[in-house]
């Protein structure tokens, strides 16, 4: 009984230090991105389809966070919001965390190529980008964020791409949306933990400071995220098409955040952009919602 007792708790330890190397949460969100573009390119559902892009995309994000959990380790070491991940907190070996990056990285691109090509490439390259010019640019300079915003729209795009096996003006679009929608989500997220950044040499805020200009900055990409998620109800995206009862919720969901984005720029403060950060969080998954049903009905 004592050994099926260690032996269950051992299992359930690896489970969630995995979970952890991994990012489950955001890995799901991503995953939750790509399906949404699915179903906005495809003319007719195919579960197996469905199924190649979601272990496709897990795999990618996965192996990306477990690649940056590697080089970042040091780093992790020094935050308190990082400290106790799997590998700075010697849970898991550089190796053994190298070997499960590795693995899901193979796992990720075969099933995206088996999907089709196009979006392996895509998958490929958003794991480039994050792991190889985003991850060490955090150090470096406040345009991280610009560059770690590429990989960060692909998923979005990658469902139609997967649907689809084509790129074109609709993929751009929904590629447009999420990488605007990025820059306010992560200069929030930045703002709120700027001390613990700090501890880590990150440097994440456009200024570097938490600021006006850095408010103004994420006030504008707000605006610009708004205004783009609502231009395929124009008419001018393609077959990526948008009701104007849709636009309307999608325009009233946007005006939310951009709220808090004006709210910041006048109290700069951490309760502020932790509500912001909330609201975007909220703004980017029923956005891909309203989408979604908004072509079905």
């Amino acid at each position: 009984m004592a050994v099926g007792t260690v032996t269950s708790t051992s299992w359930a330890s690896v489970l969630a230090d995995f979970k952890e190397l991994t990012k489950v949460k955001l890995a799901v969100s991503v995953v939750f991105s790509a399906v949404a573009g699915y179903f906005l390119g495809a003319d007719v559902i195919e579960i197996r389809s469905l199924l190649l892009l979601a272990i496709g995309g897990y795999g990618l994000v996965g192996a990306s966070n477990a690649f940056n959990q590697v080089i970042e380790r040091d780093l992790d070491k020094l935050m308190k919001r990082t400290q106790n991940r799997p590998v700075p907190a010697g849970r898991v070996s550089v190796k053994n965390a190298m070997a499960v990056a590795i693995a899901l990285t193979i796992m990720g691109i075969v099933s995206l190529y088996y999907l089709n090509p196009k979006t392996a490439m895509f998958g490929a390259i958003s794991l480039f980008l994050y792991t190889s010019v985003y991850t060490p640019l955090k150090t470096i300079t406040p345009l991280c964020v610009f560059v770690g915003a590429f990989p960060g729209a692909i998923p979005f795009m990658l469902g139609w791409v997967g649907a689809t096996n084509e790129f074109g003006i609709e993929p751009g679009t929904l590629f447009m949306i999420q990488f605007f929608w990025q820059f306010p989500h992560f200069w929030a997220l930045g703002w709120m933990l700027d001390e613990d950044y700090r501890r880590g040499g990150f440097k994440m805020l456009p200024t570097g400071k938490k600021d006006g200009k850095t408010a103004f900055q994420i006030i504008m990409y707000t605006i610009w995220m708004l205004v783009i998620s609502i231009i395929p109800a124009f008419g001018i995206t393609g077959k990526l098409q948008l009701s104007v009862v849709g636009a309307i919720i999608i325009g009233l969901m946007g005006l939310v955040m951009l709220y808090f984005a004006f709210k910041l720029y006048e109290k700069r403060d951490n309760a502020t952009a932790r509500k912001l950060m909330l609201a975007s969080v909220s703004y980017i998954s029923l956005m891909q919602i309203v989408y979604v049903i908004d072509k079905f009905i």
